[in-house]
């Protein structure tokens, strides 16, 4: 199963960015041109960049308690990259990936294209395409950028680029971000298109609008945040989020205590008449006591009666609620609590750290209120200058084998996942 996600043939798909990036060259070969000075610049500014990438090797396996068959993957990811240097504050980058399978090892489906449709999911399609291709420009207060890119934005809860994935996201986007004042940042964007997990074949046309304020304040930093999202296929649906984030720490007899405060509110919108409203709440609390940083927190996603779920569609979603994914496609209409705790500490090279979830429904009803939990453990870590490798462990339980209205088979079932990986960056 190969995908070729060749944006286009100046990185990107739609004519604007086309003429954009002529136009761009053009002036760029027109200043090169005028003088010598100036064509030397140019030149040194394409010929003195660097090269970058990185190699991840993973094993993967999924075992569900539904009638698919038990799922093993073995990829390989390569990614590969030159950023050029700066000329009057312009400078390129280009990022090419590649996930491929290896020895064979390829037991699992990658919806919606029928590989082994029989297996669990593995959402690790084989592709071949260009990550990254944006130009930038930059001086003292701004940094902007065009083309397809990385944007990740606070914790990754709503805006982030799913690096867990071997086919992370990117989006087709315009981007800015302002440093007025040495404290205040804005990041403002507009997308065009998400370039998502399972290559090309379900990138989604876009027409999303997003800001995020930071500010520092003597209690921690404040984020306020617009995410206004608008998918461009079927009823065109609106997802209007804005919200407030404070993180900050504070000294408690002698131990340093982090603390994050949310809360946002979204609405959802469509052509068929959809019409819903609901929260999100997340708050937690973390600590180092003796060798050991403990953490313990609440996540609610909330419900509109029951009848939608707040969903992040655009969020790093596998770092929250659960490694297992049970509800990283989907929130459900019941919405989401997730009450967790969890442990780290140093052992040996690296980090160990295993977290608890509880999950249960924002508005039960009779029938639907425990959602299950799960356990995850966890070990990373980096040897030499370049390398990195790990194992990880997810076991989710499900009460009742619950499975809300609508909700995909393949999820909100008992279910086990472990994955081991090797890295080389460069």
């Amino acid at each position: 199963m190969e995908y070729l996600n060749l944006h286009s043939p100046i990185f990107f798909r739609h004519g604007w960015r086309k003429y954009l990036l002529a136009t761009i060259a053009l002036s760029l070969g027109m200043l090169s041109a005028s003088s010598k000075a100036a064509e030397g610049s140019v030149a040194e500014a394409l010929t003195s960049g660097k090269v970058y990438g990185d190699i991840r090797l993973r094993y993967e396996s999924v075992d569900q308690d539904n009638p698919l068959d038990d799922a093993t993957a073995l990829t390989v990811r390569t990614r590969l990259g030159y950023s050029t240097g700066s000329y009057e504050g312009f400078s390129a980058l280009v990022e090419f990936e590649d996930s491929r399978i290896v020895a064979g090892v390829d037991d699992f489906s990658v919806p919606p294209i029928g590989f082994n449709l029989g297996s669990s999911i593995i959402a690790d399609p084989e592709t071949t395409e260009i990550d990254q291709g944006y130009i930038q420009y930059k001086n003292s207060l701004v940094t902007a950028r065009v083309g397809a890119q990385v944007i990740a934005l606070d914790n990754q809860r709503f805006i982030g680029h799913v690096g867990w994935r071997q086919d992370r996201v990117t989006f087709d986007a315009v981007s800015a971000t302002f440093t007025p004042t040495d404290k205040l940042k804005v990041t403002a964007a507009h997308l065009f298109e998400r370039n998502r997990i399972f290559g090309e074949v379900l990138d989604q046309e876009s027409k999303d609008n997003i800001v995020n304020i930071t500010y520092p304040t003597k209690i921690g930093k404040v984020n306020a945040y617009a995410y206004l999202l608008e998918d461009d296929f079927g009823t065109n649906i609106s997802r209007d989020t804005y919200g407030l984030r404070l993180a900050g720490a504070r000294s408690l007899q002698g131990t340093k205590v982090n603390y994050v405060v949310e809360y946002a509110d979204q609405s959802l919108e469509n052509d068929a008449g959809l019409d819903f409203s609901m929260d999100y709440i997340h708050f937690e609390l973390s600590a180092a006591v003796q060798k050991v940083r403990i953490k313990v927190g609440m996540e609610s996603l909330g419900s509109d009666a029951g009848g939608q779920g707040f969903f992040t569609p655009l969020g790093t979603v596998h770092k929250f609620n659960g490694f297992s994914d049970q509800f990283v496609l989907y929130t459900p209409t019941v919405g989401l609590v997730d009450v967790y705790v969890g442990a780290s500490r140093k052992v040996g090279p690296g980090m160990l750290s295993v977290v608890y979830h509880d999950f249960s429904a924002d508005e039960g009803t009779a029938s639907v209120d425990d959602l299950g939990n799960e356990i995850n453990v966890a070990y990373g870590m980096k040897f030499g200058k370049r390398y990195n490798a790990g194992i990880k462990y997810a076991k989710y339980e499900a009460e009742d084998n619950f499975r809300p209205a609508g909700a995909p088979p393949v999820v909100s079932v008992d279910t086990e996942k472990v994955w081991i990986w090797m890295g080389l960056t460069f």
